[in-house]
C-alpha cells in the first residue's frame, strides 16, 4: 500500500471525483485500520495521517484535504479543539468526530466547533463509508436515535434563539477579534481578503447593534466565543 502523500497535488492533476482525506488518531493500529477500509472506495485517497491534535492541524493546513477523521482523544490537543482550529483555517473542510465516548455533552461541543458528522468507533464497520460519502458531499452523518435527538434539539435551539443569529463566518470573525487578531491576520487565518473580512465585521456589528470593538469583544465573552 503507498504512504501518504503529503501536501497538495499540483493543480493540473486534480481531479473533482477523487475525495482527500485526513486521519487523525493516535493508535497506529487504529490508523492502519481506516487507511485499509477507506482506500478501499475509488476516488478516495489518504493524503495524510496525524498521530496528535498539533499535528493534524498543521497537516490539514498544509494538505487541505476534503475530509478529515479526527479522534477525539488525541494528545496535546483534543478533537473538538483540532476540529474548531482546522474549520477555521481550512472552512470547506468537512470533520467525522471519531470516539468511543457516546456522551451529549462531546456531541453538542463536536457540533458547534463545526464537526458535521459524529461516530463511534464501534459503529466504524458498518457506517464509516456511508459518513466519509456523505461529508465529501458536504452532507451531516449521524446514527443511532439518541445522536438524532441530539441533533434536532442542537439546530431547534439555534433556531429559535430569540438574540441576533449571526452567520458561521461572522461568529468566527467575532471571535477572532476577541482575540485580538487584526484585519491582516484574520484575513490569513480564514483564507479570505481584507475587503471580505470588514464585511462580515460590519455586518455582525449591525445585527448585534454594536459600535465599537470593545462592545464586541464584551459580547464574545458574555456568548463564549472566548475565554475572558
Amino acid at each position: 500500500m503507498n504512504p501518504s502523500v503529503e501536501g497538495s497535488r499540483p493543480s493540473g492533476e486534480r481531479n473533482r471525483a477523487v475525495t482527500r482525506i485526513l486521519i487523525a488518531d493516535d493508535h497506529d493500529v487504529v490508523r492502519a485500520g481506516l487507511r485499509s477500509v477507506l482506500e478501499q472506495r475509488a476516488g478516495w485517497q489518504i493524503v495524510a495521517e496525524a498521530a496528535d491534535g498539533r499535528e493534524a492541524v498543521d497537516k490539514a493546513v498544509a494538505t487541505k484535504p476534503d475530509v478529515a477523521v479526527v479522534d477525539y482523544s488525541l494528545p496535546l490537543m483534543n478533537g473538538v479543539d483540532v476540529t474548531r482550529q482546522i474549520r477555521m483555517r481550512v472552512p470547506r473542510l468537512e470533520v467525522l468526530m471519531f470516539t468511543v465516548h457516546d456522551s451529549e455533552t462531546l456531541i453538542a461541543e463536536a457540533l458547534q466547533a463545526g464537526a458535521r458528522a459524529f461516530l463511534l468507533k464501534s459503529e466504524a464497520q458498518n457506517h464509516l463509508i456511508s459518513a466519509v460519502q456523505a461529508l465529501a458531499g458536504h452532507k451531516p452523518f449521524f446514527t443511532g436515535a439518541f445522536s438524532e435527538r441530539l441533533l434536532e434539539t442542537f439546530l431547534a435551539v439555534q433556531s429559535n434563539s430569540s438574540g441576533p443569529i449571526l452567520s458561521a463566518r461572522e461568529r468566527m470573525v467575532v471571535k477572532l477579534i476577541a482575540e485580538g487578531h487584526s484585519n491582516k491576520a484574520m484575513s490569513s487565518i480564514l483564507s479570505l481578503s481584507v475587503k471580505t473580512i470588514e464585511t462580515h465585521r460590519a455586518a455582525a456589528m449591525r445585527k448585534l447593534n454594536l459600535t465599537s470593538t470593545a462592545a464586541l469583544v464584551r459580547y464574545a465573552i458574555r456568548n463564549n466565543l472566548v475565554e475572558p
